[in-house]
């Protein structure tokens, strides 16, 4: 990116209905002056432990694309209401082998700013540590990361410039007398039906239809049309330190607990499951719920670095009923682990966590989401897995040769 057009961006102005200089409170205008001078100074010094308002995120994005061609790709994903482009970055490395797709979103309600500083915090811990990281190297043998930093650009601006607790969208409602959409009360999953408004006024007004704001059909169709190939959904949010699994709609469990984990019998990749009824193959299980055994280890490895407790479970468990959000959507689809992670802390800075914090926050996230891609590696290409499958073909094998004898 340019610089000068790196300026506009930053400023604001390179779309319709963009936030001019003259629009920023009079204290700010010297600061964003400042900060778009030498904007290629900024990104050769950037900072993983302060946060970024989207101007400097778009540029951080084109030069985290130069900066590693062979393995980054940045791509146009859509266009927010207020006509500013959403991209996502492709980290991928060639194989050999069939690959899974994990898709990690940050930034869908505007104030929760350490959602996008963790998004492109994994980034940078990937490309950095890909080389010399055995366990990211076999990851990246079998899944591409698709990363969107910030999905609510436009309220994540509306933060920087206007009200640092916006949550919503910016599309406006009731003629212009209310603005924005929970874009996470949008999402086609038991739409509205709780834990959502439909009064525009409200903090969670979920739209007026299923995926009715730009930003959430352009998530939508681009996830349905991987929806076969994404093996993992992580949307990041904040704050409550929770680690929270499908439903909130409903407080029944997910119908593939036992899948997630027993992915062998899911896939059943050679039909041997024929006749047979799946609970049966499970008894063995010690927990009736081991989908909640993947979160809870995630949760684990996070408390092991730096002793910060999260807590694990479906949402209308331990948190609140809530319809319409992309987890939820994202398992009903048929992609088997999705996780809302909801970051720190408990609530003593609540949205508003200091920068001082990011760093660890960012370090034992990384530590939960790495643990949760261990399971989907384990799932799909462990050797315990392909020995199973093997060995259950050998046995096929004979009997059906047996059975030809006779």
């Amino acid at each position: 990116m340019k610089p000068l057009l790196g300026t506009f961006y930053l400023l604001g102005m390179l779309v319709p209905g963009g936030l001019g200089y003259d629009r920023f409170p009079a204290q700010h205008r010297q600061e964003v002056v400042d900060k778009v001078v030498s904007p290629w100074r900024i990104l050769e010094n950037y900072s993983y432990d302060r946060y970024h308002p989207m101007g400097e995120i778009y540029q951080w994005m084109s030069q985290i694309r130069e900066n590693y061609p062979e393995v980054v790709t940045q791509h146009f994903l859509g266009m927010t209401y207020e006509s500013r482009p959403m991209y996502y970055l492709k980290i991928s490395q060639p194989s050999n082998n069939p690959k899974k797709i994990l898709w990690m979103d940050c930034g869908i309600h505007a104030r929760e700013w350490i959602a996008p500083a963790f998004c492109q915090w994994f980034v940078k811990e990937i490309l950095q540590n890909y080389k010399d990281s055995s366990r990211i190297r076999r990851l990246l043998k079998n899944l591409d990361f698709y990363v969107l930093p910030v999905l609510n650009i436009d309220g994540y601006i509306y933060t920087w410039t206007t009200d640092r607790l916006w949550r919503k969208s910016r599309s406006p409602h009731d003629n212009g007398t209310c603005f924005g959409t929970d874009l996470n009360r949008n999402f086609n999953a038991s739409w509205c039906s709780v834990g959502a408004s439909h009064n525009c006024q409200d903090l969670t007004f979920c739209g007026t239809g299923p995926e009715s704001e730009p930003e959430t059909k352009a998530v939508s169709s681009f996830i349905e049309s991987r929806k076969e190939n994404i093996a993992c959904f992580l949307t990041m949010h904040s704050y409550g330190q929770l680690i929270l699994l499908p439903y909130g709609y409903t407080e029944n469990k997910s119908s593939n607990h036992e899948e997630l984990v027993h992915l062998e019998v899911r896939g059943d990749p050679l039909g041997l499951m024929i006749g047979k009824r799946k609970e049966n193959l499970l008894e063995d299980d010690d927990s009736p719920f081991p989908e909640l055994q993947v979160g809870q280890k995630a949760a684990n490895a996070l408390k092991a670095k730096h002793g910060t407790n999260y807590r694990v479970g479906s949402s209308a468990d331990i948190l609140y009923a809530t319809s319409g959000s992309s987890r939820d959507w994202a398992r009903d689809i048929g992609i088997p682990f999705s996780y809302t992670f909801e970051l720190r802390d408990n609530g003593t800075y609540g949205f508003v966590l200091p920068e001082a914090q990011i760093q660890a926050t960012c370090e034992e996230t990384m530590e939960a989401v790495l643990s949760v891609l261990d399971d989907v590696y384990e799932k799909y290409w462990s050797a315990s897995r392909a020995g199973k499958v093997t060995s259950t073909a050998v046995v096929l094998s004979l009997l059906m040769s047996f059975t030809s004898l006779l």
